[in-house]
């Protein structure tokens, strides 16, 4: 017995620790860690569901080059759960993929891709299914058809945490009238309120960006909104490409090396990176001091920092905007004025630059005046490939880089470390093959220094425009005034020359008629100089667009 007692005491601990050791499910992780995908409270988990399963319709059509027409009903089923239903008109899902993507976490087509889209990494819409799961029980019912010669198939989903499998409830062949198209339906747990970082805001903000989309909206009071859209045209179709060499990192470089197929370090260059043609491929080399002809994989660390430098010393040019799909200044306007009434609108897209190695493009537009309250804090809507961020606006780079810029400049007042205040509506949207976001939850945009400077320089770009429309309108008012001070003293003026001159009434009337229009005259020769100096302003821009275009497609000849 004191022998059994002393081999069990000769045991060490971390044996016994480690027959409790074992790989956790990704559904486990998050089925423990859901506030980490933004569903942290009632309310905020209702917007969140209605966000994904929107976001999946809209990529789904874009992909397929249709219009988009998706219809979102919330309905109220007790006073703490809801049913969420959002049906599309876009291509459908094939029958065998349609358990994986809706109840399969971290399955999906665009965590590998280079070229911009709303989902990243494959967890939104099952991430919605599993809150689902978790809060009522009940399985996520899908019905889906990929065309009018397919039967349309309806599966009830519930998603095997312990496994991150789907696990199928029900599946059959059923009648639809859409020929083609994706319903979702979800009974959660959530809470419903108008305002600020609501389900309408949500959808509103989506049709000022989106503005090819038509959304109708059932609300819980059974009241409809139709968000009609403003254009025709789709966004551009992007193409996948690969990543740029500016801001590569040496674990991301070190990677490649290992498993890239070329030869030697030159055709590396070639093959794996974007922009870079043979003569770049050896001026990188040469600044790196490394001879072109080196084996890939027999680069070491210490080699890849000098590749790394070298990099960094040569001069690549822009990245390739063919897998970037901005809004565009046009339709970035017309959008604002479908749903924010001002008096004012300028819009900007920015050049693409690189952050580690992703490209991605800033744009910005403002609304000034109209029906805006002049007394509040400027009304700040942030966007990320198309998409709203309602949550987190402190923690953005947006947020910080609108605090940063010097507002006073552009005719606003405002306080140190704080928005400014005016009847003011800005638009920030960044669009990338891959935005970092600073958590699952995609709320906020991370503070990379080659982000925060893009959106300064749209930001300001916009607040020159501003500055001047603000300018010209302070201007007429000002003269407005004095020209209505000087009409007033006209007639005492016709009045006093009559006097002292001895002149008729009719002399009289025709003095007062001649002062007016030497005023009207005037005023007329501002309006022309200020119509003047804008078109200039809008000739100087076009130049050095003209420019910078120029210089891109002369370095590409060289290459």
């Amino acid at each position: 017995m004191a022998e059994e007692e002393s081999k069990r005491e000769e045991v060490p601990i971390a044996i016994e620790l480690a027959k409790k050791q074992r790989e956790i499910s990704i559904a486990s992780f998050f089925e423990k860690n859901r506030h980490l995908l933004g569903f942290d409270n009632p309310r905020k988990s209702l917007l969140t569901s209605i966000k994904e399963a929107v976001d999946n319709s809209l990529d789904a059509c874009e992909e397929a080059s249709i219009l988009p027409e998706i219809n979102v009903e919330v309905v109220e089923m007790t006073e703490t759960k809801f049913r969420v239903i959002v049906e599309d008109n876009g291509p459908g899902i094939v029958k065998k993929q349609i358990p994986n993507i809706f109840a399969k976490l971290l399955y999906g087509s665009k965590f590998f891709k280079l070229s911009q889209s709303r989902g990243q990494q494959g967890i939104g819409i099952s991430a919605s299914v599993l809150y689902a799961q978790l809060t009522t029980g009940k399985p996520a019912r899908i019905t889906s058809r990929i065309s009018k010669k397919h039967p349309s198939y309806y599966y009830e989903l519930h998603i095997d945490t312990q496994n991150n499998k789907p696990e199928i409830i029900k599946e059959e062949e059923v009648e639809w009238g859409k020929e083609h198209g994706t319903r979702i339906e979800l009974d959660l747990e959530g809470s419903y309120q108008k305002g600020d970082q609501s389900i309408d805001q949500y959808l509103k903000q989506t049709a000022i960006v989106n503005p090819h989309i038509t959304i109708i909206y059932t609300n819980p009071k059974a009241e409809q909104i139709i968000f009609a859209r403003a254009s025709e045209q789709m966004p551009r179709k992007v193409v996948e490409i690969k990543p740029h060499p500016y801001g590569i990192e040496i674990g991301v470089l070190l990677s490649m090396l290992k498993l890239t197929e070329a030869r030697t370090l030159q055709s590396f260059l070639m093959n794996e990176f974007s922009r870079v043609g043979s003569g770049t491929a050896k001026q990188i080399c040469e600044n790196a001091a490394l001879l072109p002809n080196t084996k890939p994989k027999d680069i070491s660390r210490d080699m890849a920092e000098k590749l790394i430098e070298g990099i960094k010393k040569t001069k690549i040019i822009a990245p390739s905007v063919d897998c970037i799909s901005p809004i565009g200044q046009e339709l970035l306007e017309k959008g604002m004025k479908k749903e924010i009434n001002a008096e004012f609108y300028t819009a900007v897209t920015r050049p693409p630059e690189v952050y580690r190695g992703n490209p991605f493009i800033v744009e910005a537009a403002i609304a000034y005046g109209g029906q805006q309250n002049p007394e509040e804090s400027m009304k700040l809507l942030r966007y990320a490939n198309r998409v709203p961020l309602l949550y987190q606006q402190g923690a953005c780079a947006i947020t910080r880089s609108i605090i940063n810029t010097m507002w006073r400049n552009y005719g606003l007042s405002q306080s140190k470390g704080a928005l400014p205040i005016g009847p003011v509506s800005v638009v920030v949207h960044i669009a990338s093959v891959w935005v970092p976001f600073t958590s699952e939850s995609k709320e906020a945009i991370a503070h990379y220094p080659e982000i925060i400077k893009e959106i300064k320089l749209a930001l300001q770009e916009c607040g020159r425009k501003l500055a001047s429309y603000v300018g010209k309108k302070r201007r007429l008012q000002f003269e407005g005034k004095k020209r209505d001070y000087i009409k007033m003293f006209i007639p005492h003026v016709g009045e006093a020359l009559k006097e002292l001159l001895k002149l008729t009434d009719k002399d009289e009337k025709n003095i007062e008629e001649l002062l007016e229009e030497i005023l009207e005259k005037k005023r007329g020769e501002m309006e022309e100089i200020e119509a003047k100096n804008l078109e200039y302003d809008e000739e100087f821009a076009k130049i050095g667009k003209e420019v910078e275009t120029e210089e891109g497609e002369n370095n590409e000849e060289k290459e």
